[in-house]
């Protein structure tokens, strides 16, 4: 990893890095999976981006491989792990300022219908601070930026 894309205080930058005693689910040149440590769904994991970026509002056009590398990072770990409906999942982000960690990493979820209500707050088509990746990426495709 290039050392001017790492936060030293950053805890996703850390983890990335094998700095942190994380259990990592699973790796590649451009981001990490681990679990969700407040898991909102049976299937709850975590894609960080290798890259330190603040979060998805910070995302440019140059990113589109970076998200897509990520949404197909989470469909494997999903494949990986039997979730039972491939079509019955959520991947997306936290909108600033209800992002947690200041470092961009996609929310993979799964089984998206039995969600809690609570955890449909914090990740449902109804929360106005959660996108999916797919509109991130159409809005990079398209706009340029993610609004």
């Amino acid at each position: 990893m290039d050392p001017a894309t790492v936060e030293d205080d950053c805890e996703f930058c850390q983890m990335a890095n094998n700095e942190r005693d994380t259990e990592v689910l699973m790796r590649d040149d451009a981001a990490v999976c681990v679990r969700d440590r407040k898991p909102g769904a049976a299937h709850h994991y975590l894609i960080i981006s290798k890259e330190h970026i603040d979060n998805c509002i910070k995302l440019q056009p140059d990113h589109i491989q970076l998200m897509e590398q990520m949404k197909d990072m989470g469909m494997r770990m999903l494949q990986m792990n039997k979730a039972s409906d491939l079509e019955d999942i959520r991947m997306g982000f936290h909108v600033p300022p209800f992002s947690s960690v200041p470092h961009l990493h996609l929310h993979v979820l799964a089984p998206f219908s039995q969600m809690s209500h609570r955890s449909m707050l914090r990740y449902g088509p109804q929360s106005h601070w959660f996108i999916t990746v797919d509109n991130v990426l159409s809005q990079l495709k398209t706009e340029g930026k993610v609004k």
